[in-house]
């Protein structure tokens, strides 16, 4: 066919079509992954209502059925807009017609108890050592690099010790998700230091008030450990909760303290948060790419202002399958394979890496850092046995 004017018209707008739609395309993935990447980097403060209390029945209180509410095991129940707190047992009844359960009621250890929203919870425990478990408790400063970060310090039971735990919390968790540990660390004979890092509730924001999946974290925590040495310990354990996980393992590489950490628990930690971050872009179903994207962007200069980042965040550093020559220390590694939030792939495969070091044991039913709540009895032998 010969070339006319129309035809050579007709092909230029294709090709103007084309390049606009490439661009808006580009333009598109850059927005959704800066957001998603901002969005995993931005803490958390609005902690809303995520189940309905329907009905309480004495001892007992009717949830509505929920992916949390319908697993064995004890929980906790914030009621009054987290204001006061219960503490729940296991299923006594389920409906699943009605889309209802009913669950034990432990204890009310604050607010009123009645129909309503509530958020369900896997820390069992509320409030401060004392008050929630009877353990005596110091309230401490730890000086960290941003200004005072406040700590609990649950002395072992002969005094404070030269054998001291240093817990660490997950990402936007309170301090109370540790009080599950304290128990067995103190009849072990361990002190627990539970320190606050930046971002948390009511201490110092970092530079950009945003999480760096550990590597700045590990600083706060840094001092956390200076603080127990200048206060008689020459041994530590490191405890870490899911992205507690990533930062106690960035401690261990970086810290010039790390040579007194003589062993390592870790509950459904974040082993690669390459892996974790793939997850959730296929859980809220983004474009392909635009994980890969994401992380492109929280490590390199050109996406940090996109993104918010004061430090570059090297998700590539916190791949400790790959890095997994590189460690050191025994570490008692604890995963659920239900685990919905932290994929127990990486931790599976970073103990067949390094059987020397790695203890690992497997759950299941157990939800994201709930090992515990679904059989504490296992949980507080397994721990018990490891640090003594």
């Amino acid at each position: 066919m010969p070339e006319t004017t129309n035809t050579r018209r007709a092909v230029r707008a294709a090709v103007a079509v084309g390049a606009t739609t490439t661009v808006a395309s580009a333009a598109g993935s850059l927005a959704a992954a800066a957001y998603f990447a901002r969005r995993v980097l931005t803490p958390e403060r609005d902690r809303p209502d995520d189940v309905e209390i329907l009905d309480v029945r004495g001892d007992r209180v009717l949830l509505s059925a929920t992916a949390e509410t319908v697993v064995p095991g004890r929980y906790g129940l914030w009621i009054d807009g987290g204001r006061g707190h219960v503490r729940l047992g296991d299923l006594t009844g389920a409906d699943v017609a009605e889309g209802t359960v009913e669950r034990e009621v432990v204890g009310v250890d604050s607010g009123q108890l009645r129909p309503g929203g509530a958020r369900f919870d896997g820390y069992y425990f509320a409030g401060t050592p004392d008050v929630a478990l009877g353990l005596a408790t110091e309230h401490a400063d730890v000086d960290g690099e941003l200004g005072r970060m406040p700590a609990w310090v649950v002395p072992a039971s002969g005094g404070r010790g030269s054998r001291w735990a240093v817990l660490v919390h997950g990402r936007g968790a309170r301090r109370d998700e540790l009080l599950r540990a304290l128990p067995a660390l103190h009849e072990a004979g361990w002190t627990s230091l539970v320190p606050t890092y930046r971002n948390d509730e009511d201490v110092p924001a970092g530079p950009d008030g945003r999480y760096n999946l550990g590597l700045s974290e590990w600083r706060d925590i840094e001092s956390a450990v200076e603080y127990a040495v200048e206060s008689g310990a020459d041994e530590v354990l490191l405890l870490g909760w899911s992205m507690g996980g990533a930062i106690a393992l960035q401690f261990l590489d970086r810290s010039p303290l790390a040579d007194l950490v003589s062993r390592v628990v870790l509950d459904g930690p974040v082993i690669d948060w390459g892996d974790v971050l793939d997850h959730h872009a296929r859980l809220h179903r983004l474009p392909k790419g635009v994980g890969t994207l994401s992380r492109s962007m929280m490590g390199r200069r050109w996406g940090r202002r996109l993104v918010g980042v004061h430090e570059s965040v090297d998700v590539a550093q916190t791949d400790w399958v790959r890095r997994a020559d590189e460690l050191r220390h025994p570490i008692l590694l604890m995963h659920s394979a239900d685990d919905e939030f932290v994929p127990v792939g990486p931790s599976r495969r970073l103990a067949l890496h390094r059987p020397d070091l790695v203890t690992y044991e497997e759950w299941r039913v157990a939800r994201h850092c709930k090992e515990w709540n679904t059989d504490p009895d296992r949980w507080e032998r397994l721990v018990a046995d490891f640090v003594r």
